[in-house]
């Protein structure tokens, strides 16, 4: 299956907590993550506050971007929680709520690592409740002269991200790092740590604004010779007994990079962190150039408007034609007992146990346009229909460990509405989802039929799986 995002809400299967101190504050704090319901979203709850108030993880109530991302609603304020949230993002959580007793998510050691790992320990639950995504339908993009950033969006059949990094030193050079499936977001990105270079640093040091800051919680990367006196400085400060870097420029204590691109690929996790915050889950190809809080941020405000002007688009299928379709005509024809002129799917793109997605080309040379309106062809609706159940023929017979045995014969339609025309030239994209689990043979089904972003048709369909009588026989 093309694609690997999940058709349902998930949540946490127990309480699990987890302990450190902020980077910026220095204060020591306690993290719970508990189950919550489905639809709740990630919400944080400072139960060191008086009536314990609650902020959701929402691009709204972000207040500062500064040296991290902070929320803050309710009079309650929690920073620095761009790891955690991509952890929560890497692990397929949707729903979570997050107590802690302090006013920084812990920076542990700089990663998303350790949350996915406490959240691998207890598991993840589906949840009875459908997962909406929201398809981006056209490139989104956004650009900050100021700091050279630039972001876009760009339509895409699940979420990938591509990002750029280029800060003219000669240690990090430019790099680039790629995560084209959330689910490798564990093995190629979590692990992950954030970096500083020694002039922001010495800055930060100076100015008294990591006071949790240690060199276990982030990559250093001294970026101009360093001399003794100041080697021994830094030592203190982080209560070494010796720090050293190799050849004077390179990365303090000589720390070992878990990937020879980890700088681009925690820019990444800072993406993944911070656009969770639009709310919405989404499918697009992120490629973002030079990131930061601040422009994520930004970014993600820009998303969130787009989808609350065009939530009709919400979930709606992206066809790439030049990826290999699951099942190509010759399969279809293996799979449905339909011919000329009945046969009304091209390619199945799309196929897993609860939807089906195809496609139906339509052109002018189809027999029905000689006699249905030949001064202006429509494509009749009864025949859109019937497209819809020659794909959930092939989704109901998904189930079955011997489709050559059965059929498919409808039984029921209801709710159907005819919104568009569809004309030749059009390309039909044809998606059915089951409603209910299938049982006893009879498969109710959800329809819709969308050319672009614009639903054309829908309506509910119910079929029933009957073994043929050859098979009978």
């Amino acid at each position: 299956m093309e694609n690997q995002q999940s058709p349902s809400q998930h949540t946490i299967k127990a309480p699990v907590t987890i302990s450190g101190v902020g980077l910026h504050t220095g204060a020591h704090v306690n993290m719970t993550l508990k189950p919550a319901p489905p639809g709740s979203g990630i919400k944080f709850q400072r139960i060191d506050m008086p009536d314990q108030p609650i902020v959701k993880a929402d691009v709204d109530y972000v207040v500062d971007t500064a040296r991290g991302t902070t929320l803050e609603h309710n009079g309650a304020r929690v920073s620095t929680i761009e790891h955690v949230m991509a952890a929560l993002v890497g692990t397929g959580v949707d729903n979570v709520l997050i107590e802690i007793n302090g006013p920084e998510i812990p920076i542990m050691d700089g990663s998303s690592q350790p949350f996915v790992t406490i959240i691998d320990e207890v598991g993840v639950a589906m949840q009875d409740a459908k997962k909406v995504y929201y398809s981006i339908d056209t490139n989104i993009s956004f650009y900050d002269d100021k700091k050279n950033v630039e972001m876009v969006a760009l339509p895409a059949i699940d979420y990938r991200i591509t990002t750029l990094i280029d800060f003219n030193s000669p240690v990090l050079g430019t790099q680039h790092a790629n995560l084209n499936s959330i689910q490798d977001f564990k093995k190629e990105v979590a692990s992950c740590r954030t970096f500083v270079f020694l002039h922001e640093l010495e800055y930060l040091i100076s100015n008294n604004l990591i006071k949790g800051g240690d060199i276990n919680n982030a990559i250093v990367i001294v970026d101009k010779p360093v001399s003794e006196e100041e080697l021994k400085r830094l030592a203190k400060v982080f209560e070494r007994e010796h720090i050293s870097v190799e050849q004077r420029e390179g990365i303090l204590n000589n720390i070992q990079l878990r990937f020879p691109n980890e700088p681009a690929r925690h820019k990444l996790l800072d993406v993944i962190g911070d656009l969770a915050l639009v709310g919405y889950p989404i499918k697009a190809h992120i490629i973002a150039n030079r990131p930061g809080h601040a422009s994520n941020v930004e970014f993600a405000r820009k998303i969130k408007q787009y989808i609350r002007k065009n939530k009709h688009i919400k979930d709606v299928p992206v066809y790439d034609p030049n990826k290999p379709p699951i099942f190509d005509l010759p399969r279809i024809e293996r799979t449905l007992p339909h011919r000329y002129p009945m046969l009304l799917v091209d390619k199945i793109i799309d196929l897993n146990d609860t939807t089906v997605i195809g496609i139906k080309n339509v052109t002018f040379n189809e027999g029905f346009f000689q006699g249905h309106f030949p001064n202006n062809p429509v494509m009749p609706g009864v025949l859109q229909v019937e497209a819809l159940a020659q794909c959930g023929g092939i989704l109901a017979l998904n189930t079955v460990p011997d489709p050559e045995n059965y059929d498919t014969y409808f039984i029921k339609i209801d709710n159907c509405k005819f919104k568009q025309k569809v004309f030749p030239g059009d390309t039909m994209i044809l998606k059915m989802e089951l409603l209910n689990p299938i049982r006893r043979g009879i498969v109710e089904m959800r329809g819709t039929v969308f050319v672009g972003n614009k639903v054309v048709t829908e309506g509910d369909l119910t079929a029933q799986i009957i073994k043929t009588r050859e098979a009978k026989q």
